[in-house]
């Protein structure tokens, strides 16, 4: 013992420092003990997609893009689930799988002079803030990433906007400077380390803030006008985040290998915008979505009431979103492809978004043409063939002059062009017109809504379970999250 004790002396005075190293037994040269922003991308980009995929399949039921194959659902009816982490992995992946992660990343780009890192990861939260409040409206913004805290307040959405562009200003002039050696390619799966890319990513981050207050008197059509030039390009720029395919870690959330979508079927209503029972001309991408059923017809639920065919055999059975009968036994499909890539942000999408401001702004003449360019990146995002396309844009489902485009074209082709991968962003412009069958021409809510709605729609989703009512519920009865028509309350974005 005694010769320990001069041992440990000795090294004190004598190596000072060093020794701490010398017997530190949990450091290993060979792994290293802080994450580098190239290891900490591919998971963040990753955790993107789980948390709009895992919650979209209840999202698109509220919009009817898709029901349940069963009658009576839940959230077919706009309802909620309580006691349930349904419908919180949106808030799991801004807290959690995103949080302090994208921190670790912009720390290491300061430290090492990394700025295309730290731009990107900006970018991220920015995106992760917008989409997160579109969805819950009031969040922890000012408390979210302090230590030691066990109970948190919530902020208004209207802060968490200012912090969307605040950190977009940031990313862009971080994503903007040259005098460093660009290395994000190494974990950057989307763009390939392109900063001018993510630079327009940034962009369509900014043009979805300053479009979603369209009901409001602040509201700049201009500045969407703006933002959207400052973005995408096409399709080549849209943020796709890619999947393997191989095995059920590495293949798209949609795609039959994961066996998320076995108890979905495509709604009435995305089928009579395609099949022309409600605009009057077949839609060309019709074949390209969707499956028909054995007997050849194309089929779709009522949301509610599940599938009137569904027992085996049945030759008018609706087949599930992969396009089978079966439990996903297959390859999948289009979006629904094991290996198909994730679309988080689409240049349709954003073309879409410049038409109707500059609609709203009186600019027919624009908003003619940048509704025709958004017609055509979504039919090519679907791949339909020229011949198809040209006969389509001169159908009867598609206005044939500036004077005869209304809101309704608008929204509704972007509607059709966002299914399945856009369903948080259809949802906020679904809100924003209320649900308007003069807007969505067709649309009908549920006959039979959640007995918690008091007979008015979904406008939000309330916070994670888990994390919130568990944890947090003081906070939560601040801004009446605790009442069980909570979800029913307009957000801020929505109102004048």
């Amino acid at each position: 013992m005694k010769k320990l004790h001069i041992f440990f002396l000795s090294c004190l005075l004598i190596f000072g420092s060093a020794c701490d190293k010398y017997l530190d037994i949990n450091e290993d040269p060979s792994f290293p003990q802080v994450a580098q922003g190239f290891a900490l991308f591919p998971p963040l980009l990753a955790n993107m997609v789980r948390g709009e995929t895992f919650d979209s399949r209840f999202i698109n039921q509220y919009v009817q893009y898709w029901v349940s194959a069963s009658a009576g659902n839940t959230y077919d009816r706009h309802g909620y689930v309580a006691g349930s982490d349904a419908t919180g992995e949106k808030w799991r992946q801004h807290y959690w799988a995103l949080g302090t992660n994208i921190d670790l990343v912009i720390k290491d780009g300061v430290e090492n002079n990394k700025w295309d890192y730290t731009g990107a990861a900006k970018a991220i939260r920015a995106w992760s803030w917008q989409s997160s409040t579109d969805y819950h409206g009031e969040m922890i913004l000012k408390q979210a990433f302090e230590p030691n805290r066990y109970v948190f307040d919530y902020d208004s959405q209207e802060e968490i906007y200012a912090e969307v562009r605040r950190l977009c200003e940031d990313a862009i002039k971080d994503l903007s400077r040259t005098d460093y050696g660009k290395s994000l390619n190494r974990g950057d799966l989307v763009y390939g380390g392109d900063t001018d890319k993510w630079t327009r990513f940034v962009y369509a981050i900014l043009a979805r803030n300053a479009h979603h207050i369209s009901n409001k008197s602040s509201y700049n059509p201009d500045k969407v006008i703006e933002f959207v030039d400052k973005s995408f390009r096409s399709n080549a720029d849209n943020f796709n985040v890619p999947h393997n395919g191989s095995n059920t870690s590495d293949a798209n959330f949609y795609g039959p290998l994961r066996s998320n979508l076995n108890a979905y079927i495509r709604s009435s209503y995305i089928v009579g915008l395609l099949d022309s029972t409600i605009l009057g001309a077949r839609d060309p991408r019709l074949p390209i979505m969707f499956t028909a059923s054995p007997d050849g017809a194309f089929r779709g639920a009522v949301a509610g009431s599940g599938d009137p065919n569904a027992q085996a055999g049945n030759v008018r059975r609706i087949p599930n979103m992969f396009g089978e009968l079966g439990t996903g036994t297959g390859t999948g499909k289009w979006i629904f492809a094991n290996n198909t890539p994730h679309h988080l942000i689409t240049y349709m999408e954003l073309q879409f978004m410049k038409a109707e401001a500059a609609f709203i702004k009186g600019d027919r003449t624009l908003a003619y043409a940048t509704f025709q360019n958004a017609v055509n990146a979504a039919l090519d995002f679907c791949a339909v063939p020229a011949a198809a396309k040209t006969t389509f844009l001169a159908s009867r489902a598609i206005p044939q002059s500036a004077a005869a485009l209304t809101l309704s074209h608008i929204m509704v082709q972007k509607f059709i062009a966002l299914y399945g991968h856009g369903g948080l962003e259809t949802w906020v412009d679904m809100r924003r017109y209320n649900y308007s069958p003069d807007v969505y021409t067709g649309f009908v809510l549920p006959t039979s809504l959640f007995p918690d709605n008091n007979g008015l729609p979904a406008q939000r989703v309330r916070p994670r379970f888990n994390s919130e009512y568990v944890w947090n519920r003081d906070a939560l009865a601040k801004i009446g999250a605790d009442l069980p028509d909570y979800h029913t309350k307009p957000l801020w974005f929505t109102q004048k």
